[in-house]
């Protein structure tokens, strides 16, 4: 082991984990906040209208949405933990600040949905209808309620408000709780996770409803699905556009060296044009690209010729105001981080807009290639938030609470070989829990729920290729 870990730090191994724990625990969160909206919806047009098929939506999906949160509560267990194994000084350093949203979130938001989800589980039939739709909306405001506390604490690491210095301990002490909740960093960048997250689930679903219909499964039920789901694409792929730039014009007074890397714009310019797609060495050596003019300073300051700094000039402003040092995170991977969440953003938004266009025709269930393309699309806004989360991270080294502590200072003092024994063991059971919840939710999405009333089922119709 010690041969094996010649050259390589406790800082990297430590990254390396908290990198794929965090991904892996980040995929099953917004299929959770967006499932559980939908499943609550589709309960609610069962309860308004009666109608069997809605029932059956509801119970099919709500299956899906169970088992999805099932390992994300599993996995989001270990993130707490890691911060005192392997980021122990960054613990002591923002315990006082970072554990309170972390301390609501657990005591108010996961009981919450953990006790509505109960209600909801085992009530059906043993309460009312109402108290039973009413225990799906109050479980679906409770992972709204659990990201916002989590939003919360991250948004103060992008931009730290409402603390002291403690002189005597060396630790940030909170001292404005009302500041931290409502940090302009947490409310750009909570509305843009919601959205993307009731994306995720809408996308997912209509990805699923789309095999059923392809397949000729329950077109009744499925169609109403795909219906809803179509809805939620195209509002939520506006929704988190809008306040994915809008997020981007705080990241440009707050964090402009993460704007800087994002477009990979080395110099200071005003009327910055902004790369779609550079092929080649992204500082000066690039064999192909493609630029649309002064379209990066409308993103960041709102304005046609506005101002844009460059990596070169903030890495001078840094060193000036921080001491010596690299302030620059890895360039490479913002860009490509960057273009890829914003690319499929748009591609989201495209699917919404063709599925609606087939459904205004009445052409959505007979459109086979569609139908598949849509089932594909499933991956795609699990890849976005991804690419997300890592340009929002990356961008932010080398701080793992900007300006104030460097990951670097934050990392625990211990042997290479503690956390490359965690990283292993961590590693070997998500990659165990990611086949059991893949192979699940295949088996679960794969069987179409049983026509309850005759004259719904309907035979499938020849499909369009």
């Amino acid at each position: 082991m010690n041969t094996f870990l010649a050259g390589i730090s406790t800082l990297s191994l430590a990254r390396w984990q908290f990198a794929i724990t965090t991904i892996f625990h980040f995929l099953f969160v917004p299929l959770t906040i967006g499932l559980g909206l939908l499943v609550a919806i589709l309960q609610t047009a069962f309860y308004r209208t009666g109608d069997l098929a809605y029932d059956r939506m509801t119970k099919f999906f709500g299956k899906l949405f169970l088992v999805n949160f099932a390992i994300g509560v599993v996995t989001g267990i270990v993130q707490e933990f890691q911060f005192g194994m392997d980021w122990s000084r960054y613990s002591t350093f923002v315990g006082n600040i970072f554990g309170a949203p972390l301390a609501i979130e657990g005591l108010l938001a996961f009981f919450m949905e953990s006790t509505f989800l109960g209600i909801w589980i085992f009530g059906r039939g043993r309460v009312s209808k109402r108290v039973h739709l009413a225990s799906i909306w109050m479980a679906s405001l409770g992972t709204i309620l659990s990201a916002a506390f989590i939003i919360a604490a991250n948004s103060w690491m992008q931009h730290p408000v409402g603390y002291a210095i403690d002189h005597a301990t060396g630790q940030a002490v909170m001292t404005n709780f009302w500041a931290v909740m409502t940090n302009s960093t947490f409310i750009a960048a909570y509305g843009h996770v919601l959205a993307a997250a009731f994306l995720t689930g809408a996308v997912f679903m209509l990805g699923i409803a789309a095999y059923h219909l392809r397949k000729g499964h329950d077109l009744v039920g499925f169609g109403k699905a795909a219906r809803v789901a179509m809805v939620v694409t195209v509002i939520m792929a506006i929704f988190t556009m809008f306040l994915g730039d809008n997020q981007a014009k705080e990241m440009e007074v707050q964090q402009p060296m993460k704007m800087a890397a994002a477009e990979a714009l080395y110099n200071t310019q005003s009327g910055a044009s902004f790369s779609l797609l550079t092929i080649g060495n992204l500082k000066d050596n690039a064999v192909f690209q493609v630029r649309v003019p002064h379209i990066l300073s409308v993103l960041a300051t709102n304005t046609w010729d506005g101002k844009v700094k460059g990596i070169n000039q903030l890495q001078k402003e840094a060193t000036a105001k921080y001491g010596a040092g690299s302030y620059v995170p890895v360039i490479w991977l913002c860009y490509w981080s960057f273009r890829i969440m914003v690319g499929l953003g748009f591609l989201l938004f495209i699917l919404g807009g063709v599925a609606l266009w087939l459904i205004r025709k009445r052409r959505l269930e007979q459109s086979a290639r569609f139908l598949r393309f849509a089932t594909w699309m499933i991956a795609a806004p699990f890849l976005a938030n991804t690419f997300g989360w890592i340009f929002t991270e990356v961008g932010r080294q080398p701080w793992v609470v900007y300006g104030l502590l460097s990951t670097s200072k934050a990392v625990t003092l211990i042997s290479p070989g503690y956390v490359a024994t965690s990283l292993i063991g961590f590693t070997a059971i998500y990659t165990l829990l990611a086949i059991i919840e893949i192979g699940l939710m295949i088996r679960i999405a794969k069987v179409p729920p049983a026509i309850e009333t005759p004259a719904e089922a309907e035979r499938v119709p020849e499909l369009i290729y």
